[in-house]
């Protein structure tokens, strides 16, 4: 079984028993979307120490633990699932990196990103309204399909222009994406 020298930041023990399903890996649990200064700390610790990688749901909470470890570390790697990977088999459950299959693991985590704030800006806002991405009435599901086909994860319009730049998404890559997207309609 591989092993991953980065520590994963999960939500919960949940994820962590489903990662370690995957791979031999450890793991450091945020248990909810109130991630406690202490955790913060831990965590902060490890990514000085081995690195980590944020893993967490595709969903709101998922994405605000994101931001509030993101700000914490701001080196840290991302991985992303997409949310129909995270759909628990049986009703009733939430959406989460616990349901994903050993086969979007292994695939999440080797499609990782590692944000950058010095990236050069390459989309403009502009684009993201000539691509349907904000201001339309299909723009939230643009978005989706965006973030699946970019493996980003999914972003509100007002975070859009920010996570393509953090992930140091290229123009072509933007554009290949929208293609798709459009495609589709």
């Amino acid at each position: 079984m591989a092993k991953i020298k980065e520590v994963i930041v999960v939500e919960g023990k949940d994820d962590t028993i489903n990662i370690k399903k995957a791979l031999d890996v450890d793991t450091i649990e945020t248990n909810g979307s109130a991630v406690s200064h202490e955790t913060l700390a831990q965590i902060q610790e490890l990514a000085a120490k081995r690195g980590v990688i944020i893993f967490t749901d595709p969903d709101f909470n998922g994405e605000r633990i994101r931001k509030i470890v993101s700000e914490a570390v701001p080196n840290a790697k991302h991985a992303f699932i997409k949310r129909q990977d995270g759909v628990p088999k049986n009703t009733g459950g939430s959406l989460g990196v616990e349901h994903a299959s050993k086969e979007v693991i292994l695939a999440a985590l080797e499609n990782i990103y590692t944000a950058s704030e010095d990236a050069p800006e390459l989309i403009s806002h502009t684009d993201l309204l000539a691509a349907k991405l904000i201001g339309g009435p299909q723009a939230r599901k643009n978005r989706e399909l965006l973030g699946m086909y970019l493996n980003i994860g999914y972003v509100n319009g007002k975070q859009l222009m920010k996570r393509l730049h953090m992930f140091q998404i290229t123009r072509a890559d933007f554009l290949e994406a929208v293609a798709r997207i459009h495609e589709g309609e």
